[in-house]
């Protein structure tokens, strides 16, 4: 051996034990509960999960069965305001029409008791928002008109309309029929003839 060997011997032989220093004492770890319980407790979660998740489906499936069967009734019995309204107008013309029938028969009477009628129709329909598109003497608008000719007119600007073939309707500021109407082209022009 030599002598660096021994000198390293002896260092390390010198050298007193280290003990180690003993660790406090954790606190005991809180009681915890065992696989089982826990087990037990998430399948009685995953079970009130799932009821709920089956309540739902089936409150879901019963509302949209509840929305059907009501939007079928509004569309059954949507008019029947409308209707109702009407009624009164039927009853006028029946009796407008016994009157008619009867053997001294006023025409000029007949002829404003119909005209009343068609006022009480009108107003009718006007309260549920019909409105009457009757655009004589106004300019033509494609979107509220059609024209189905023209004519010339010395009297009605170029481009407004001359006749109402046929008025046109809104509801509620929705187009429902156009009125058909006759266009203006403005004076007409007599071409000089030359001889």
């Amino acid at each position: 051996m030599n002598a660096t060997d021994s000198e390293a011997n002896d260092s390390s032989a010198s050298q007193p034990a280290v003990n180690p220093v003993p660790a406090p004492e954790a606190a005991p770890a809180p009681a915890t509960p065992d696989s089982a319980e826990l087990l037990a407790t998430a399948k009685k979660e995953a079970a009130d999960n799932y009821d709920r998740y089956v309540r739902s489906v089936a409150d879901l499936e019963n509302h949209r069965r509840r929305t059907l069967r009501e939007k079928e009734e509004l569309r059954q019995f949507a008019a029947s305001r409308v209707l109702e309204d009407l009624l009164p107008v039927l009853d006028n013309l029946g009796l407008g029409l016994a009157a008619a029938k009867a053997p001294n028969a006023d025409l000029k009477t007949l002829v404003g008791g119909i005209s009343m009628v068609a006022d009480q129709l009108k107003n009718s329909l006007a309260n549920h928002g019909l409105k009457e598109v009757n655009p004589l003497g106004q300019p033509f608008d494609p979107n509220l008109h059609e024209a189905i000719s023209q004519q010339p007119n010395a009297d009605v600007a170029e481009g407004s309309v001359v006749t109402v073939v046929r008025v046109g309707f809104t509801l509620n500021g929705r187009l429902l029929r156009p009125a058909s109407v006759i266009v203006s082209t403005g004076p007409a022009v007599i071409e000089a003839t030359t001889v």
